[in-house]
């Protein structure tokens, strides 16, 4: 697979970078509220984040109950480009249209995680993930979605060609760098009507065996990132790219 090339009209509507934690029963959530202190200047707004809980209850009678517990905080940037979760499972930084490239997004990321890692002192991170959701904006009329993907459901020859939405998963491991590669695709409502939007979503993350030096931690994010770059180009015909140089 070839790494993916610089693209005037980049189709990336989200990138993520996302670490999973286990924390000390010691840290609350009045402690993730203060990485505000640190970036309010760029991310000045901030909003509780809960988790919504019921319980079902049957018996002589039927009943519900429901309860709800902070979790975290999430940060919005000035822009409203740029979102930042600090919860008590992990961090999320997600930077939303219009993407510049890695570096950038990976260095904002990074600041951010070393506000999150300071206060929290997390015991250790269970999970790395990167993810690029895309969306690419087809012009009608379609012949054929080879033309332009080449990663796309295939239907049976004995019945009818015409689509007018569909959903594919796919779950690919990735055993040299023991992480999973989850890749969605889909039909999503169109900017406009003389297209046909595809959401192709790259969610590449890692479980087990997890590194535990910072250093570490970021050169593997730095693998995930290239692979689903490559992945990207995997998926895509030169059609596709002429669309978007």
């Amino acid at each position: 697979m070839q790494a993916r090339k610089y693209y005037s009209r980049t189709p990336i509507t989200e990138a993520v970078i996302d670490l999973r934690v286990e924390l000390l029963p010691e840290v609350q959530p009045d402690i993730l509220v203060q990485v505000h202190s640190s970036i309010q200047a760029e991310y000045p707004k901030c909003e509780d984040m809960f988790l919504l809980e019921g319980l079902m209850i049957a018996g002589d009678s039927v009943g519900a109950t429901a309860s709800q517990s902070r979790i975290g905080y999430r940060f919005v940037s000035s822009d409203q480009k740029q979102i930042l979760q600090t919860r008590l499972d992990g961090f999320t930084f997600s930077r939303l249209a219009p993407y510049d490239c890695w570096e950038t997004f990976r260095d904002e990321a990074q600041r951010l995680w070393s506000i999150y890692q300071s206060l929290t002192n997390p015991k250790t991170i269970v999970r790395l993930a990167v993810r690029y959701i895309n969306r690419l904006d087809i012009p009608l009329p379609i012949g054929d979605l080879k033309e332009y993907l080449r990663t796309f459901p295939e239907v049976s020859a004995d019945l009818p060609q015409g689509l007018s939405g569909y959903f594919m998963q796919l779950q690919i491991p990735q055993n040299n760098l023991g992480a999973m590669l989850v890749l969605n695709e889909t039909i999503v409502p169109p900017p406009a009507p003389d297209v046909v939007s595809v959401l192709l979503d790259i969610d590449i993350f890692k479980e087990q065996d997890i590194p535990n030096d910072e250093v570490e931690i970021w050169h593997f994010l730095e693998q995930l990132y290239k692979l689903a770059d490559e992945v990207f180009e995997a998926c895509i015909t030169e059609r596709t790219r002429e669309l978007i140089n």
